[in-house]
């Protein structure tokens, strides 16, 4: 006999497991890189760096001692492997944990951090005792991870008692977003949330109000910055480039949306999260594309007849980035389509707005093409964006002429 409450139960926890995907996954381990600056003769930095296999069991809490039992491969060093808890879960992600087998494979790095007041003036309210916690005296790492699907990544921050080979994360950030696209006047958003461990927080102020949060190209042009101390927008540069407040202080929500997504958006944008003496940052790339609007003259055409040359020009514009690939085809009224060559093309040239225009010139000469009592006439061009067609009747007057062989 059937247990259909068996049955349900179990429904339900697919369901639970589908939308919450990570967190009905197990937590990988994870084979990363350690890098480190080379320590020169007489204990200076040498200014190289050195690298290693690491190796990161992650659990979500402390009572979790499976990762620590498991076999370590032979090729790394004991003293490289780690056992990190990462409460949030952010390291949980299926896709740093593909399947057995996969040729795929999450790529992370490794990195010892110091903790240290940061410089910047609208970050100094972070750090205006002029005594550092005792929570800093422990071994302190950061690091960077990207999913199989290469849209995913993780930054963290990670502190060890001193000489122990247990982490925790104390700051995580995420983003779905490492690579965008986007349309050009079209919003986008850049997807960045943190995480935070409370004990960072322990102040009288509460935990949102210590923190500090920008977003800025790599050419370090500032989108916006929020001074979590003071509850305050600290400056904003970009015009359009909008913060939601409450999903910060709420959610750890700190993702950019631009409104209108113009061509010198293009670039490397860094989402930066401040803790007191302690700073997490996670890199993505976002790229304006859009294809290019085509017009063919003269158009209409006119009335062509056998040995007549007929110049006809094509133009691309208006599209991001480069290149273009334009070409010309010719359907006759047998329905068959065959490319047309050879073509002149012009140089591009840039408009005020930053994107582009070029042209393709066709030659039409009907003494050597056998193009019947006519057809149509297209302008293809092939982009980045998508590929765009234009097209023109063509009708040749007069007895059909083939050329001669």
């Amino acid at each position: 006999m059937t247990d259909f409450s068996t049955i349900y139960k179990l429904s339900l926890v697919a369901l639970w497991c589908f939308i919450h995907a990570s967190s009905c996954s197990s937590c990988p381990l994870l084979e990363c890189w350690f890098v480190q600056e080379k320590k020169g003769r007489g204990g200076g930095l040498a200014g190289a760096t050195t690298q290693e296999k690491t190796l990161l069991h992650i659990r979500k809490d402390e009572h979790d001692d499976s990762a620590e039992s498991s076999r370590a491969p032979s090729d790394i060093n004991p003293d490289r492997i780690y056992v990190i808890t990462d409460p949030a879960e952010a390291l949980c992600h299926r896709s740093f944990n593909p399947p057995r087998g996969s040729i795929k494979k999450p790529q992370c790095e490794v990195n010892p951090f110091l903790p240290q007041p940061c410089s910047l003036a609208w970050v100094l309210s972070l750090t205006e005792k002029a005594f550092s916690p005792v929570y800093l005296q422990a071994d302190w790492f950061s690091a960077s991870f990207t999913g199989v699907d290469e849209q995913r990544g993780v930054a963290t921050i990670t502190r060890a008692p001193s000489g122990t080979k247990q982490q925790s994360v104390i700051l995580s950030l995420t983003s779905r977003t490492m690579s965008a696209q986007a349309r050009l006047g079209e919003p986008v958003t850049l997807d960045c949330s943190f995480w935070a461990r409370p004990v960072v927080s322990s102040v009288r102020d509460g935990f949102r109000r210590r923190v500090a949060v920008s977003v800025s190209e790599e050419t370090a042009a500032s989108f916006w910055l929020y001074d979590g101390k003071t509850d305050r927008l600290a400056e904003t540069v970009e015009e359009g480039a909008t913060l939601d407040f409450e999903a910060v202080h709420q959610r750890g929500n700190a993702s950019l949306t631009l409104q209108e997504t113009k061509v010198r958006h293009s670039g490397t944008y860094i989402c930066s999260v401040y803790l007191p003496y302690l700073l997490a940052q996670i890199a993505m790339e976002l790229e304006v594309v859009e294809p290019p609007s085509l017009s063919i003259h003269p158009s209409p055409l006119p009335l062509a007849v056998p040995g007549q040359v007929l110049n006809i020009q094509c133009e691309a514009s208006g599209f991001v980035p480069l290149p273009v690939d334009l070409s010309w085809e010719f359907k006759g009224a047998d329905g068959k389509t065959r490319s047309l060559e050879p073509a002149s093309m012009s140089g591009h040239r840039q408009a005020w707005d930053g994107t582009f225009s070029q042209s393709t010139r066709l030659q039409l000469d009907t003494s050597k093409l056998d193009l019947g009592r006519g057809g149509e006439l297209t302008c293809v061009a092939v982009h980045r964006g998508g590929t765009r067609r234009a097209s023109v009747t063509l009708s040749v007057i007069g007895p059909s002429r083939r050329p001669s062989r």
